[in-house]
Formats: structure tokens, sequence, C-alpha cells
């Protein structure tokens, strides 16, 4: 039967954008389960429901799929935490919740694109390697600025803000080595007890108001 005039036929094809993010994040679960040297173009096809051939649409070459990879997981990362946190005035809070957020997406189980950033960084070559590791500069040049702003405004103690940028960055990083989500200890509880860790010991206290002299009593 024809479609009457003016009604459109369903669509049952499926977005070209959807499709390539769906193969990113299936080839990331298999790359992270399995490791890059151990996975094959034909595991990650036969993943995605795909000949080799038909892998081949979307990417050139294994390498050229984990460069795509890694940029989809910074693309997921500044959404869901630099742009979250850049418009927040206070630099301790910025630096706070920048941690909150990025403890979160470190254990988010669905977010294995940011864990081939931290497990596979060195496996990228030239040109490559450069444009992963400047998009990462940006962050620890975030958090540098973040650090000197809050010393700067007396909010924390005067430490050098690359070794902060680091010692942060190492703290909430390596979760991924160890964190299960299924383990004793939640996300939540997580994020607040290594931001008790980190701040606690950087923090000023708060300066006391200082009363006014009290007067002698004259005999």
């Amino acid at each position: 039967m024809a479609n009457k005039p003016g009604k459109k036929s369903k669509s049952t094809s499926v977005d070209p954008k959807d499709r390539r993010r769906e193969i990113l994040e299936s080839a990331a679960r298999l790359i992270c389960e399995k490791g890059y040297n151990g996975t094959s173009l034909r595991d990650i096809s036969e993943a995605c429901g795909l000949t080799k051939a038909g892998l081949y649409h979307y990417s050139r070459s294994k390498e050229h799929l984990l460069i795509e990879i890694m940029n989809y997981g910074m693309d997921i990362f500044e959404e869901q935490v630099l742009y979250q946190v850049m418009p927040i005035s206070d630099p301790v809070e910025r630096l706070r919740a920048c941690m909150r957020k990025n403890v979160h997406l470190v254990t988010d189980d669905r977010t294995k694109e940011v864990t081939i950033i931290l497990h596979e960084h060195a496996t990228l070559t030239g040109e490559a390697r450069a444009h992963i590791n400047a998009r990462k500069k940006r962050y620890v040049r975030f958090l540098e600025s973040s650090f000197t702003e809050a010393m700067r405004d007396g909010q924390l103690r005067v430490v050098n803000p690359t070794v902060a940028a680091f010692s942060f960055l190492g703290q909430v990083l390596w979760i991924y080595k160890w964190y299960r989500a299924d383990g004793a200890i939640g996300a939540d509880e997580l994020a607040a007890e290594m931001e008790r860790l980190f701040f606690d010991g950087l923090e000023t206290p708060p300066v006391p108001e200082s009363k006014p002299a009290s007067k002698e009593r004259v005999h």
C-alpha cells in the first residue's frame, strides 16, 4: 500500500555518527579486555557485527582506530569534566569539583575510551601521539593555573603548582588500575575520600578573628 500524501515512512537507517560511536565504544571495550597488541581488527570487526572490509569503511588501520578512540575519550573527558568545572570562579571549589567528576569518569565502566587514553598512552607514535599529548597537556595547564590562583588568594599553602597538578593526576588517574565497580567502595565514597585526602593537607586554616583588647582595671 502506498504511503498517504504528506506522511513520511519510518526510516530504519542508523545515523552514521551513532554507528561510528558504537564501533569506537565496542573497540574500546575489547582493547581494554585484551590489550591493544592482543586485539586484532578481525576481533573488533566481529564485536561490531561487521566484516573486516566493512570495518575499513570506518577506520583505515588499527592505529587509526586507536587514535579515534583516544580522541573520542578526550572529547568525553572535556565534555563531562573540564567544560563543567571551568566556569567555577572559586579555584579550590573548581579543583574539588574537577577531582570528583574525574573520579566518577574513571570509575564509570562505560567510559572505556578514557581508560585507553591512560593504559595505551605509549602505543601511539609520531603526530598522533603529539596530538593526544597536546590535548592532555591542556588539562595539566588548567590544573596548574587553578592551583596558582588558589595559592595566590591564600586558600592553599604555597607549593609548586606543577607538582600539585601531577600529584592530583597521579592520585585520580591510577584508580583504573585497582578500582572495581562491584567492590566494597562505591564511586561517591571514593571521590569524597580522595578529595579529603588531597585537599585537607593543602588548604590553609581560616584566620581566627582578632578579639579587641580588654581594658585593664584601674585600682
